[in-house]
């Protein structure tokens, strides 16, 4: 048995030849390093194109634009997965009132790019002859004694087929023996047979012992398999070791890692993916493929061009690589990047200009995405005379009009002032079509309330009702400020009411009508709106609705009412409007000695219990490497109508934390799916509970803390309802500190099993003990999200997760099995 198990391992992959030894350190001699470079014209102009980014990070690492929130500049970037993965949520879909988060798609035309050759990663088929270093491993009869051969080939055989704690103990075992060479030549054997996971903590279990050297041309090989099977946070990590032994990359890491992000459906890949990319060339010094640089121009593209707008700059560094290296420039790189700019707040009509000059030269017809993108400009400057002409090119075109360029022609004609002719635009549409989409309603139905054009509007808006399309919510939104703009009172309340039957409550349209409410003196009614909005976490109050409130209160001389309404905008840090200032200075001297100045913050007891669910959720807190201030960072996921209804209601609860780049700008009410505190002491606390090495742990007094309404906000932040009524519950900690929650839950006589996926934990509440689950929360769960909550009903498909099949009856997956997309999942 022992010598057929030499034969064996003697067989499984030929000898590889030389490690190459001299390869580019961090501080390379640029005449003894073998890179790859192409012509730059300087490093000042990369470092024009480096892209912006919302978070401070050390030289080496630079980020793209994202829509995420500016991070204070005391913190580091640790674990830089569990940063940029998206928080899980319980994944639901609109009822029958509309979700005000639908909006954007249809009113501002944020359609995805389309490409005229299809999609697909394309640098993912391009992997051969990439630049890696060679490595020599001594083979198992090379090694002068019998009995370490007779041992590895054991190893060779175990380590495999045991889980990573018993593989761990096998290798402990052997240490008094095993050597670099040996530990070497186990984590090579384990990439011939395709065990890379169990390679991979081999090389872990290598690096924790004193003997260790860096092999520089092992961790490349390893990075490369674990980044071909789509490993990116094990790549990943391999790649950063390589950095801090002080070398660069080898071309065909850096290649896999980009490409493993590309591939991986999680928020951040595509951050990270750009950073990496930035990296290559400016760290590396290295020429990325053609397939490389199109496949990331075209993740850019990928998303909606409200998100992708971000990633303008980005998308010009690629351009500006394709072209000093010579590289072809296809058609869809001219027209996305047109694209991107026609999506910017502030459009560049010179570059655009240029950009089709190029493809002209280039030999480049212009198609349909560069005529929409014209028009999406010319929408934005109110040019009439090149909207009408790209129109003329646009339906001359093969493949017809889409209707999103009816969409930008009507608001062309709106910049200057002609409305009637978007009107005849808008029945262009629907004769067109055979009816109107719903961006082309929303943007008529502005057109018209802008233009204080009562009638038209009206009808219009009766026929988008009959249509039954939705939303209709911006459309109502338009009405009623056109009505308070009119002084119409008795139509706007009338208005209000109707949109309140048939669409899900929105702060816009509540704070319009609160200001219609105090404007003809009806300060009891406005007092009643104004609490109805502060105790619905759904709705929530903000700047303007406290300084409308406190007008009131003012005009009417209620003045022990405007000091309250004063203190909640102390204690939220909401600005107080100049005029109301005044008056406010003249009120306070009255009944105090000083005017009342934000006082020293301090969570309520409420933000303490609900900040300690979302914790458990998932929720990431960070750190200064002195672990002295600490920052709370909010992540929703921008696909779950769930999240979208809770995240609103988090900014309002901790609004008076927030870092001011996560505050909402004035007319602006859009809340990010990212935002941030700013960085406190006041954290440190729950930093040291449960995050206090940068990684979730379970306090051990978890069990003072678990009460109904941590459990509520757990729920809505991190958990899910299955297709079946039940209800889970994810979890990352120990296994000690899961046991603690699952015995506190039977203290409150909650019922739970447990199934643990790589290294997060499920709590599942099935059945009936999903339904005493569901009275014990239902209290504090957000009132527009019970419907999406409910356990215990007939669900449909289309109001219930899927539980991943979550099975409590199996036993539970070790992290042997767990994928990286398990063991990154923020949830």
């Amino acid at each position: 048995m022992q010598k057929m198990l030499l034969c064996r391992a003697q067989e499984l992959s030929p000898t590889l030849t030389t490690i190459i030894t001299n390869f580019p350190s961090l501080n390379p001699n640029p005449s003894e390093t073998p890179m790859r470079t192409c012509r730059f014209s300087s490093l000042s102009f990369l470092r024009f194109f480096r892209p912006t980014s919302h978070t401070q990070v050390r030289f080496f690492r630079p980020l793209i634009p994202q829509s995420t929130s500016r991070l204070p500049p005391s913190f580091s970037r640790q674990h830089i997965f569990a940063s940029c993965s998206s928080s899980a949520s319980p994944v639901s879909f609109v009822d029958e009132k509309e979700g005000e988060e639908n909006w954007d798609f249809p009113k501002n035309g944020n359609e995805a790019f389309a490409f005229e050759d299809g999609d697909g990663v394309f640098a993912g088929n391009d992997m051969k002859h990439l630049v890696a270093p060679e490595m020599e491993v001594k083979e198992l009869e090379e090694l002068p004694e019998q009995w370490r051969r007779s041992k590895l080939a054991w190893l060779c055989k175990e380590l495999p087929a045991h889980k990573p704690g018993t593989l761990i103990r096998i290798l402990n075992a052997q240490r008094k023996w095993l050597r670099q060479e040996d530990a070497t030549y186990l984590a090579v054997h384990c990439m011939r047979i395709r065990e890379n996971e169990t390679g991979f903590r081999v090389y872990k279990w290598m690096m924790q012992q004193h003997w260790y050297r860096f092999d520089f041309a092992l961790a490349t090989k390893l990075a490369d398999y674990m980044g071909k099977e789509r490993k990116f946070a094990k790549c990943r990590e391999i790649f950063d070791d390589i950095i801090n032994q002080g070398r660069v990359p080898s071309e065909s890491t850096f290649h896999i890692l980009i490409v493993a992000y590309l591939s991986a459906p999680i928020q951040g890949c595509l951050d990270e993916a750009c950073s990496i990319y930035n990296r290559m060339i400016q760290l590396g010094g290295y020429q990325p493929r053609l397939s490389l640089h199109n496949s990331l121009f075209r993740a850019l593209l990928s998303k909606p061009g409200g998100s992708s707008k971000y990633y303008l700059k980005q998308a010009e560094f690629i351009f500006h690589n394709l072209e000093t290296c010579s590289l072809e420039i296809q058609k869809d790189i001219y027209s996305g990047l047109i694209w991107l700019h026609s999506y910017q707040d502030t459009v560049d009509k010179q570059r655009i200009k240029s950009l089709r000059k190029m493809m002209r030269e280039a030999g480049m017809e212009e198609g349909r995405e560069v005529f929409v993108s014209i028009l999406r400009a010319c929408s934005k400057e109110g040019d009439i005379v090149e909207a009408e002409r790209t129109w003329t090119k646009l339906h001359a075109s093969d493949g017809g009009i889409p209707s999103q360029a009816f969409v930008y022609k009507m608001e062309v004609y709106a910049k200057v002032g002609e409305f009637m002719k978007s009107l005849e635009v808008f029945r262009q549409m629907q004769k067109y079509f055979g009816s109107a989409s719903v961006a082309g309603y929303h943007k008529i139905i502005e057109v018209l309330c802008k233009s204080q054009q009562m009638d038209l509007a009206e009808s219009l808006m009766k026929e988008f009702i009959e249509s039954g399309k939705k939303p209709l919510m911006p459309s109502y939104i338009e009405l009623t400020d056109m009505y308070l703009n009119l002084s119409l009172h008795d139509k706007l309340e009338s208005t209000f009411l109707e949109c309140l039957e048939k669409c899900r409550p929105n702060r816009t349209i509540y704070n319009i009508y609160l200001n219609s409410l105090v404007k003809v003196g009806n300060r009891g009614k406005a007092e009643e709106i104004f609490n109805q909005m502060h105790g619905n976490g759904t709705i929530g109050v903000n700047a303007k609705s406290c300084n409308t409130i406190l007008d009131g209160y003012l005009s009417s001389g209620d003045l022990l009412k405007a000091e309250k309404t004063y203190d909640l905008m102390c204690q939220k840090k909401y600005e107080i409007e100049s005029p109301l200032m005044e008056k406010l200075e003249y009120v306070l001297s009255l009944s105090r000695k000083e005017v009342k100045k934000p006082v020293s913050l301090k969570f309520s007891k409420e933000q303490r219990e609900i900040l300690v669910g979302l914790v458990l959720g998932g929720l990431r807190i960070d750190s200064d490497e002195e672990r002295k201030n600490h920052m709370i960072r909010f992540e929703f996921n921008q696909d779950s109508v769930t999240h979208s209804i809770l995240k609103r209601h988090i900014h309002d609860q901790y609004h008076e934390w927030l870092h001011p780049s996560s505050k909402s700008s004035a007319g602006n009410e859009d809340i990010p799916h990212k935002f941030s505190t700013i960085s406190h002491s006041y954290f440190g606390f729950y930093a040291d509970q449960f995050w206090p090495r940068g990684q979730p742990v379970i306090p051990k007094l978890i069990h003072r803390w678990l009460s109904p309404l941590v459990l509520a906000y757990w729920y809505m932040y991190g958990g899910y309802r299955t297709s079946s009524g039940d209800i889970l519950l994810k979890l990352k900690g120990s296994l000690e500190g899961v046991e603690k929650v699952v015995k506190t839950m039977k203290a409150k006589s909650l019922n739970c099993r447990v199934k643990r996926k790589g290294r997060v934990f499920w709590i599942g509440f099935l059945g009936s003990d999903s339904v005493w689950f569901w009275k014990l929360v239902e209290p504090y769960i957000l009132d527009d999200l019970k419907d999406f909550l409910k356990a215990g009903s007939d669900t449909t498909k289309d109001y219930a997760v899927d539980s991943q099949n979550i099975n409590f009856d199996s036993k539970s997956d070790s992290d042997e099995k767990a994928s990286d997309y398990n063991e990154e999942d923020n949830l």
